[in-house]
């Protein structure tokens, strides 16, 4: 039993002044180191100066619990706090896609002339880029490729001056036909039409303004514009927001 080494050692405290307390805590400390074999810790084994107060053998076992829970606590901490590293970086350190095109280009040069029409459905090239940041939209053959994964928004603008031959334009992703505009109204020669949409991408998806067979869009055609940008980058899933 240490019971009475304790109390011998505890008996200078409640006899000593505050300005002495340090010195007792150390006379414990190398009190404590000096003992050569370890000390039974059940419950109410270690008895202090008062009756079933725990002293620091008794506590032990919940002291190196509580350790372990919070190494992992901070090991949990620091996992979250370097993937929102992550996305913040992701979110704001670069990822800059945007852009702006218009003006189809046709055969001739000449923003007056027709574009189609065509025996089976084409991609509208427009050819005067304005804004492209990352590079993702491809003049030559009217096709934009997302360079990060995330959802976008892309917008486009139709007009054309045509009385015989009416046009029928569509938005596709991957080949696949998102959404459309067309005109069929024969009382007036000068149409427009304009529409917008917003889609998840995966990095290298492609995104594109088709032109339907067997219809054309004709005169200022530099009207005709093609713009799309990133809203925000596909969140690392990973992550798990509830966390914070």
């Amino acid at each position: 039993m240490v019971v009475l080494p304790v109390l011998f050692l505890l008996g200078p405290l409640f006899l000593s002044g505050p300005a002495e307390a340090l010195t007792v805590a150390e006379t414990l400390k190398e009190a404590a180191l000096s003992l050569d074999k370890p000390l039974d810790c059940n419950k109410w084994d270690c008895k202090c100066a008062y009756e079933h107060q725990r002293g620091c053998c008794c506590a032990a076992k919940d002291m190196f619990q509580l350790e372990d829970d919070y190494f992992m606590r901070t090991k949990h901490l620091w996992f979250n706090i370097s993937a929102l590293k992550y996305r913040v970086k992701e979110l704001t350190g670069g990822v800059r896609v945007a852009f702006k095109a218009s003006n189809i280009a046709t055969s001739t040069g000449s923003s007056d002339a027709c574009f189609g029409p065509f025996n089976t459905n084409v991609p509208i090239p427009y050819n005067n880029v304005t804004l492209n940041h990352n590079n993702g939209y491809n003049p030559a053959l009217g096709v934009f490729s997302a360079p990060a994964a995330g959802v976008y928004v892309f917008s486009f603008s139709v007009f054309s001056q045509e009385k015989s031959l009416y046009y029928q334009v569509q938005l596709m992703k991957n080949e696949e036909r998102i959404a459309g505009v067309w005109e069929h109204n024969r009382e007036d020669s000068e149409d427009n039409a304009n529409q917008s949409v917003v889609l998840e991408l995966q990095r290298g998806d492609q995104v594109y303004i088709e032109l339907m067979s067997g219809r054309k869009l004709c005169k200022f055609l530099a009207e005709n514009i093609f713009t799309g940008y990133m809203l925000y980058p596909q969140t690392n899933p990973y992550i798990d927001m509830h966390e914070y």
